[in-house]
């Protein structure tokens, strides 16, 4: 399928979508502490996206070909969990890792982030892990420019990833979005510079590179959702959804609670 940039006025509708789909996570923010399940999390999340912003969850009953209809308003994904955790009755404690994944619908455009989380003081492991998965992901979308290509992106946050002595998760990669949830193109987070699909200004797709503290390989638990890693290693995500402008990037999933690019990166 041909990559189709889209419209000014598309690409409006997708800086609304992806801030409310930010400020969902600044709400729930302060609410990520020991003691409070990822059920608990996942209907406040949801409370405020259908009742204050009047956006829909996109993932609830979310069916791609294969799966079951995905329970719940929110991904949630715990330690080991690399991505899709299905939240429930799973009490966070003290030194976990959480990522809050939030993708929603207004006026028919889709907005999808995700961040990780701290519960309480983390081990020096998880905070070195997810400081680098967040380095990474800001290295992809520094990337990003007219011109350049896909390849790009995922030879930045694979490089940075295996300096830290990382892995990269291969199964799962960023995606087009826009009116559906997952569009074309594929965004790998590993890869070539120079080479796949060259960026046009109106691409818009995510970039959520998923970085394992052990090795790469994953599988999934027998709820047909939840991806966790093999070697029982922690695994860290962030998401952002990006616009290819005429001159590099516009993060479209920004707020006023979202950790800005890191100064030492901004600077290079």
């Amino acid at each position: 399928m041909p990559v189709v940039p889209k419209s000014a006025e598309e690409i409006e509708y997708m800086r609304h979508a992806g801030r409310l789909a930010a400020e969902v996570l600044d709400f729930v923010a302060p609410k990520v502490r020991a003691g409070m399940s990822t059920g608990e999390l996942d209907k406040l999340c949801h409370d405020y996206m259908v009742e204050i912003q009047g956006t829909v969850p996109a993932p609830l009953n979310y069916a791609p070909p294969g799966y079951k209809p995905f329970p719940k308003s929110i991904c949630t994904s715990v330690n080991h969990q690399v991505c899709h955790g299905i939240p429930g009755d799973r009490v966070l404690k003290a030194g976990d890792i959480v990522n809050i994944d939030i993708t929603v619908i207004k006026d028919g455009y889709h907005g999808d982030t995700s961040r990780m989380f701290f519960v309480g003081e983390p081990s020096i492991q998880a905070r070195r892990l997810v400081d680098a998965t967040f380095e990474c992901m800001w290295l992809g979308i520094a990337a990003v420019r007219p011109g350049g290509h896909l390849g790009d992106i995922g030879a930045a946050i694979q490089r940075r990833a295996e300096e830290h002595g990382y892995s990269v998760v291969r199964e799962f990669c960023g995606h087009g979005i826009g009116r559906k949830f997952h569009e074309e193109p594929q965004v790998l987070h590993y890869g070539k510079a120079g080479t796949g699909l060259r960026l046009e200004p109106g691409m818009i797709f995510t970039v959520e590179p998923m970085i394992n503290a052990g090795k790469p390989a994953i599988r999934e638990l027998a709820d047909g959702w939840t991806i966790v890693t093999k070697d029982h290693s922690l695994s860290a995500q962030w998401e952002h959804t990006v616009l290819v402008t005429e001159t590099g990037f516009e993060v479209l999933t920004r707020s006023a609670g979202a950790p800005p690019m890191p100064e030492h990166l901004a600077a290079a």
